[in-house]
């Protein structure tokens, strides 16, 4: 009986563990719904963005602090983009690893690497671990907003220009009140959204910007000879000058790139978490079915027992009344 109960209260225990695990898979999958459709709402903008800026570069002379590798490049920061919640799977092993092997590429390249953090796993996964964080954000893992990340994407940009010999401006999560050594590389690594089923971390360098160069694809009509060809250039006019509206533009763009990424995370978040409460669930449905079939053959010998034992003591009082 003692064991018969045991099995019981574990069923019942696994059960309320399944409910949970049920919950937490169906709130996820609503926010995936959520976070892909954020990240296609941006997608408009972000690619006339990157237009805007291809015929900058094209137009301009690309002589701009966040275009142009330093020549003493010393100190590199990596921005490790993590989960506030747990229970999605392999999610922030994954992001924390990618990490790892782009801090021991960049130390063997004979950097100095600086590392910031967003996320609460981040943070005390680091911390446990004792390894130094200079700054860290938390409480938008799962629903990113530009007045959210404001604090991280301002400082990130802030440090790069100011450069490893100079001080950027303290924000909130950074050292508050004391300026703030720069930098001169940002790489950022987080957890591209491939698919439901898969999602990857990737290490991504995000400063200094490298320029992509549209070139304009002319075809010339089959009665054109080279003696009469000459150079087609896309009309365009940029008021003010190119390298006014690059001076402008590039903090955005890199504002935006990085905001990206965040909801990315934010979407591949929730669908780890959906596949590992999934599983969760499945394996609780079925622990409760082989937990059912060991109580059930349990109660059935308890009860051929209790059968045996009538019988015995049946028989036995029959073999009395006849000896008397």
């Amino acid at each position: 009986m003692a064991n018969l109960r045991e099995l019981r209260d574990r069923i019942r225990s696994v059960n309320s563990t399944k409910k949970i695990t049920k919950a937490q898979e169906l709130i996820a999958t609503s926010r995936i719904t959520k976070a892909q459709a954020r990240v296609e709402a941006s997608q408009p903008y972000a690619q006339e963005l990157n237009n805007v800026m291809n015929r900058l570069a094209a137009a301009s002379s690309l002589d701009h602090p966040m275009l142009t590798p330093r020549e003493d490049t010393r100190v590199a920061a990596i921005l490790v983009v993590s989960s506030d919640r747990g229970m999605c799977g392999g999610y922030n092993n994954n992001v924390f690893k990618k990490a790892a092997e782009l801090e021991a590429a960049l130390k063997q390249r004979g950097l100095e690497v600086v590392r910031y953090v967003t996320g609460n796993k981040g943070v005390g996964f680091y911390k446990f671990r004792e390894d130094p964080v200079a700054g860290a954000w938390t409480g938008f893992s799962q629903d990113p907003s530009w007045e959210a990340t404001h604090n991280v994407r301002r400082h990130i940009i802030d440090g790069f220009l100011a450069g490893s010999n100079g001080t950027a401006k303290s924000r909130e999560g950074v050292n508050e009140g004391q300026p703030v050594r720069g930098f001169d590389e940002v790489h950022v690594v987080f957890t591209e959204f491939e698919s439901m089923l898969s999602q990857t971390a990737r290490a991504q360098q995000l400063l200094p910007v490298v320029p992509v160069i549209q070139e304009e694809d002319l075809q010339l009509p089959e009665s054109a000879t080279a003696a009469t060809t000459e150079e087609v250039t896309a009309d365009y006019e940029f008021e003010p000058d190119a390298d006014t509206l690059m001076n402008a533009l590039l903090p955005q763009y890199v504002s935006r790139t990085l905001f990206s990424m965040f909801l990315e995370s934010s979407a591949s978040e929730s669908a780890s978490r959906r596949n590992a409460m999934k599983s969760a669930t499945d394996n609780a449905t079925a622990l409760v079915k082989d937990l059912s079939r060991v109580a059930n053959q349990a109660r059935q010998a308890q009860i051929t027992q209790e059968i045996t034992e009538i019988v015995g003591g049946a028989g036995a009082l029959s073999d009395s009344a006849e000896s008397d």
